[in-house]
């Protein structure tokens, strides 16, 4: 209870006696509770009127209470003592309490039983937000649930549960001579002109997940379980997430908005700015338009940001605002008119105890004004133009104004000369092919209203095009994603307005064929161009897992592969997109793509080994690990990366699984691994996922998918090549247990702590290089990991010194400096030079060579010179101004990587390499 003076309450009783009739009777018919108000005891009054609810007869002690708490609620309201946020919260809380309550009434009236179970209630509309207003009705759905309604043994489910229905409505609404409880509208119920006033799980199930409209998208974002079976009414929430929080951007939600706030304004017969008649919660700029203004970025955006997942409209608008989805003006704006208005709509409901939101005339408008401790209606008036206007031009912001009339369609020679001055060869042919797409064979330019937006797009996109490096290839790619989208006219509109996102979609289109391609086939992924929290960096592993599970439409295996699909996906297209503007360094990328990827192994392996073990079980005391080896070992993939992965399992291999078809252990972990890669290989109506390469194992392809762990390590100790130890040199293990982690780390160690034959190391190392230089030749200019002195020499050359095992003082080098032995090269390499086998300069080669390898991948896939736009972009990615810049830093880069491998090695790795184009 705030501060407030005994003058603060003298003042609210004469406010409320001289200008509400409403609240002078209570005061009067309450004398007990008029005492306490007028010796200024806030809290006391409130526990006063809750006990007023404590009457045996359930009709009477509802109308008591409610009466009890209008009363000490408007008087705590009007002195001050009560801030609106706990005015609503009071009158919320009695709404749940009494739909509650008549539920058990009604139900034991016809079983005896004190029991709600199988029979929920909803909350919608303010009740569900927690913001009741002062003279509301409620907006319940009543569901039901067949199997476990309690009725007579002799009554059909259905038929209790409309008896029940219509029997809490009754107790609730009904006039006595106690007045009424709560006025209750059951219309928000599921397809409400035809089905019943309770409604059964399975039906409300069916209609959410395929026929309901855009308007109940809106109103579930502020629903809850509010009375009767609440862990029921909860968990169909939980089923129906999906339908209200889309995991793909919806920015279709704007049109559903402004189409019907344009039916509200039309139909709306007051005036449009505040006096007499203005509508305080339909009005331009009113209550319902804040409302709609947060709901609708809330439904844009709260299928990828659980943080925008709140039902109050004021915790909705700071929400958004500290994810930064709007201003924190705007919010503060809104959220403070939202609240006066509230306060008014208050002030207008005191008076008569009538739901009404439209400011009366003449002396019964200077009342309202009186009421609220304002001079006269003139100043309540000149307050609300002020406030509503800086409201409505805020969420016009959002939906923008009114369509203008269609301008008339440019001719065709006015589009061919347009094209021409841009560049475009052959005009008249793609002039005619741009118009053909106005002629409704695509539905995403049908409308009147997407005809219209996208002639507004037009120009600017096709100027963008026009400057590009393929200006066709983005036409093509463009023209594909019109044919597969159902609807962009939103999209249309958000481009027009912001023409760096019109940069951004060109840029995918034509820099980058791995984009314009992975664009071309899922346009959903133009969302990620748009969300602007999609352009950041991915969290850590934990937090890109739970955005796969977040993203799951249902609870079973397959649906979680699809998630798996969806967000890595749409991970790494935004990552490719942030690599091509320059956004992120392309080792940052790197490192997140292997995150992304980490992320999307753990949970397959997980997922299918507890799949598998509902047929077959569990082998007792062993379990499977993955481990990683190559640019997945080191934590830095490409675009382009394969996953290379040998499975292992723990445990005595000769062990039997303890499931319905058992299996032994060798068996059980082989097609245990197989279907693991599966699951991260196999599309899905989701698409491809990654590349899985075992070849890494054990005796290759020739040898078994997964062996033990034991039989791992007698491999690597007695008959692996030095080939097979270097590539150990990058493993990590990326899935299992912490003792399952321990027990193969340690075999690893082993492994690369063994001594070597010095000599035979060093013979063997050459003559792997030159076979490999043999067989895998550069593919051009640009090729940063095959061209001599690039990456593959840095890396045989860490793996040399790793494998040799000592420092340049001769101590063992795992000892000395454990860092040289990081299976991420760049780390090792800092190792390697603190150990003094490197000189200090190794690390900007191998840098600037692997920011190559990341972006190229991406804009120079081939290893050849890209085009002028691309060429830049890739230069930009590693630092360098120009291209030329980049060619010359990469000649030397590769003579210094040569330079030491002549030292170290003894060998010229340069002589006699043939150029490339």
């Amino acid at each position: 209870m705030g501060e407030t003076s005994q003058a603060d309450w003298d003042r609210a009783l004469r406010r409320a006696r001289a200008h509400a009739p409403f609240l002078a009777r209570a005061l009067e018919r309450q004398p007990q509770l008029a005492e306490l108000l007028a010796g200024g005891k806030g809290e006391a009054a409130l526990a006063w009127a809750r006990s007023q609810g404590e009457h045996p007869d359930v009709e009477v002690a509802l109308r008591r209470e409610r009466l009890a708490l209008a009363t000490a609620v408007a008087l705590c309201d009007l002195a001050g003592a009560l801030p609106l946020a706990r005015v609503v919260a009071k009158l919320t809380d009695y709404a749940d309490r009494s739909l509650d309550r008549a539920i058990r009434a009604a139900i034991a009236e016809r079983t005896g039983e004190d029991s709600v179970d199988g029979f929920i209630a909803l909350a919608l509309g303010k009740q569900g937000a927690g913001e009741l207003n002062y003279s509301s009705d409620i907006d319940p759905i009543f569901l039901y649930d067949r199997d476990r309604l309690p009725r007579r043994s002799t009554d059909d489910p259905g038929e209790a549960a409309q008896r029940y229905a219509r029997r809490i409505v009754a107790l609730l609404s009904g006039n006595t001579d106690d007045g009424y409880a709560l006025r209750v509208d059951l219309r928000l119920r599921p397809a409400s002109e035809i089905s019943a006033l309770a409604v059964p799980i399975g039906t409300a199930l069916t209609h959410y997940q395929g026929q309901a409209l855009a308007w109940e998208r809106a109103a579930f974002t502020r629903a809850r379980a509010a009375a009767g079976d609440i862990d029921a009414g909860e968990d169909f929430l939980g089923l129906i997430r999906p339908f209200v929080w889309r995991s793909q951007l919806d920015f279709g939600a704007i049109e559903e908005i402004r189409a019907l706030t344009q039916r509200i304004r039309d139909s709306h017969q007051g005036p449009p700015t505040p006096g007499p008649g203005f509508d305080l919660k339909r009005g331009r700029g009113g209550i319902r338009e804040i409302e709609f203004y947060a709901q609708t970025h809330q439904l844009i955006h709260g299928g990828r940001d659980l943080s925008l997942r709140v039902r109050g409209t004021r915790a909705a608008l700071d929400a958004l605002a500290a994810a930064g989805w709007i201003s924190v003006e705007n919010a503060a704006a809104l959220g403070e008119t939202y609240d006066r208005l509230r306060e008014l709509e208050h002030r207008l409901q005191m008076v008569n105890d009538r739901q009404t939101h439209s400011l009366p005339e003449g002396e019964a408008l200077d009342n309202v004004a009186q009421l609220d401790g304002l001079a006269d209606g003139t100043a309540l008036v000149m307050e609300l133009t002020e406030i509503t206007e800086r409201a409505a031009r805020i969420y016009e912001e959002l939906i923008g104004a009114p369509e203008a009339p269609l301008l008339p369609v440019a001719e065709v020679s006015d589009l061919v000369q347009q094209l021409g001055a841009l560049g475009f060869e052959e005009p008249e042919t793609v002039a005619e092919r741009i118009e053909s797409w106005r002629d409704g064979r695509h539905a995403a330019i049908r409308s009147p209203q997407a005809v219209a937006a996208w002639d507004r797009l037009c120009p600017a996109l096709l100027e963008t095009m026009a400057a590009s490096d393929d200006p066709m290839r983005a036409l093509t790619r463009w023209e594909r994603i019109l044919e597969s989208v159902p609807s962009a006219i939103t999209t249309f509109r958000l481009l027009a307005a912001r023409p760096h996102l019109i940069d951004r979609l060109v840029a995918a289109l034509t820099l980058a064929p791995v984009l314009s391609d992975e664009l071309a086939r899922k346009p959903e992924l133009l969302d990620t161009l748009l969300d602007k929290h999609a352009l950041d960096l991915p969290g850590d592993i934990p937090a890109i897992v739970a955005r796969m599970r977040g993203a799951a439409v249902r609870e079973d295996y397959e649906a979680l592969l699809d998630a798996i699909r969806v967000i890595t996906g749409e991970i790494r297209f935004a990552l490719g997109v942030q690599l091509i503007e320059g956004l992120a360094d392309p080792l940052d990328i790197a490192r997140a793509l292997s995150r992304t990827a980490e992320a999307a192994l753990m949970l397959a392996a997980e997922a299918t080994a507890e799949e598998f073990a509902l047929k077959h079980g569990r082998v007792p005391g062993s379990e499977l690990v993955v481990l990683g080896l190559g640019r997945l070992g080191g934590g830095a993939l490409t675009h382009a990366s394969d996953l290379d992965i040998v499975y292992l399992f723990t445990g005595d291999f000769a062990a039997q699984s303890d499931g319905p078809r058992p299996l032994g252990a060798t068996v059980y972990y082989n097609r245990l691994a197989s279907r693991v890669s599966a699951a991260l290989s196999v599309p899905t109506a989701q698409g491809a996922l990654y590349e899985v390469d075992t070849r890494l194992r054990p005796q290759g392809n020739q040898g078994p998918l997964a062996v033990s762990c034991e039989a791992f390590g007698k491999y690597q100790r007695e008959a692996a090549w030095t080939w097979e130890h270097m590539a150990l040199a990058r493993a990590r293990v990326l899935f299992g247990s912490a003792q399952a982690r321990a027990e193969l780390e340690a075999v690893l160690d082993q492994v690369l702590h063994a001594p070597r034959d010095k000599a035979a190391l060093r013979e063997a190392v050459l003559t792997m290089r030159a076979e490999m230089a043999r067989h895998k030749q550069p593919g051009g200019p640009l090729d940063a990991k095959l061209l001599r002195g690039g990456l593959v020499d840095c890396e045989f050359l860490v793996h040399y010194l790793q494998l040799k095992g000592e420092t340049a003082e001769g101590a063992p080098l795992g000892d000395s400096v454990p860092r040289a032995l990081d299976p991420d090269i760049a780390v090792a390499l800092e190792g390697l030079v603190a150990a003094g086998l490197l000189p200090a300069d190794m690390a900007a080669p191998h840098a600037l060579m692997s920011r190559m390898l990341v972006a190229g991948r991406l804009l120079a896939p081939d290893g050849r010179e890209p085009p002028p736009g691309g060429a830049l972009a890739l230069a930009r990615a590693c630092d360098c101004q120009t291209y030329s810049d980049l060619l010359r830093s990469f000649g030397q880069a590769r003579e210094r990587v040569a330079g030491v491998w002549k030292q170290i090695l003894g060998t010229d790795i340069l002589e006699g390499e043939q150029e490339t184009d």
